[in-house]
This record gives C-alpha cells, structure tokens and sequence, in this order.
C-alpha cells in the first residue's frame, strides 16, 4: 500500500502536470487520481472485501485525498503547525527546502545542530540536513549573513519551497 508521503507527492506531480487521469495498481491496491476543475482527486480501493474505513484529507495544493484501507491502516496527515505571525523579525533572505522531506538540523541525533539563532553562515556552510527517500541531503545557506530565526523543528516534515531559516544578510 502507498504511503501518505508517496500519495501527496502523486498529486503534487499530478497537479503541476497536464495529466488529468492516473491509475496505479499494486499487490491489490489500486489508486487513481483524476483533475476535476483544477483539484486533483485521489481514490485508493483495496481488493480485500473486509470492512474499510474511509478519511477525507486535503493536502496543501487543495486537493481531495479520499482513502480507503483496512481498519488498522487508516491513514492520517498531520499538519505542519504555521508559524507565529504576530513576530516581526528583521531578515532580508529566507532559506527555503528544495524538497519534500524530514528536516534534521544536525548530522545525528548525538550532535549539536549546525546552526543556532544568532549564528553567522557563509554561502557554502551547511545549515540542516533534508532525508528524502533514505537520501540526507545538506542544505547550504547560499548566503552570507546572520541566521536571525528557525522556522521549522528537528525532525518536521517540510514540503519543497518551504522556508527553514531566515537569515540577515552582511
């Protein structure tokens, strides 16, 4: 069966796409996504005839996830929670994620992080890590400066775009 993660990302690609009907069969799972007026609608059926459950999410690009599965897999998404609007912290630049993945700020779970609030980065330094698919991948600050806020926590799932870091620039 697909993963919450592998179907948000089915549906990302769906809906950046100009594909409007996708069908995906697996050990007797079979999920279709089709573009209805712009929003892309997941359906996930199982081939085993036993009582199903089924939940309703909406994912960040306004669509439709309807899954069906067996009572001891249903299927939940957690929202990232947003950040506090009411600060006004001075930065010029945002370090954003290039994909979809769970960020880490430290190469592991006994080292500090590599950047705290206050910390000055260079262009090159790394900044977190993004596990994609079993991948850590480093993030650079790609600009010179002072980090002056952490958007996101040590072990949060971001989505492509996403801001990490702001930084105010030297």
């Amino acid at each position: 069966m697909l993963k919450v993660q592998e179907v948000r990302e089915l549906i990302k690609l769906i809906d950046e796409s100009s594909i409007s009907d996708f069908t995906f069969e697996s050990n007797g799972t079979k999920v279709t996504l089709k573009k209805e007026q712009g929003e892309v609608v997941s359906v996930n059926k199982t081939s085993n005839p036993q009582p199903v459950k089924e939940t309703v999410e909406t994912t960040p690009v306004k669509a439709a996830v309807q899954t069906q599965a067996e009572p001891k897999e249903e299927v939940k998404e957690e929202k990232a929670a947003e950040p506090a609007a009411t600060e006004s912290t001075d930065y010029d630049y945002e370090i954003v994620s290039p994909m979809v993945g769970t960020f880490y700020e430290s190469p592991s779970p006994d080292d500090d992080p590599y950047v705290k609030v206050g910390d000055s980065v260079d262009n090159n330094s790394v900044v977190c890590i993004v596990e994609a698919m079993k991948l850590f991948n480093e993030i650079e600050a790609e600009v010179k400066g002072e980090i002056v806020e952490m958007l996101v926590e040590n072990g949060e799932l971001v989505e492509y775009g996403q801001p990490l870091f702001r930084v105010k620039k030297k």
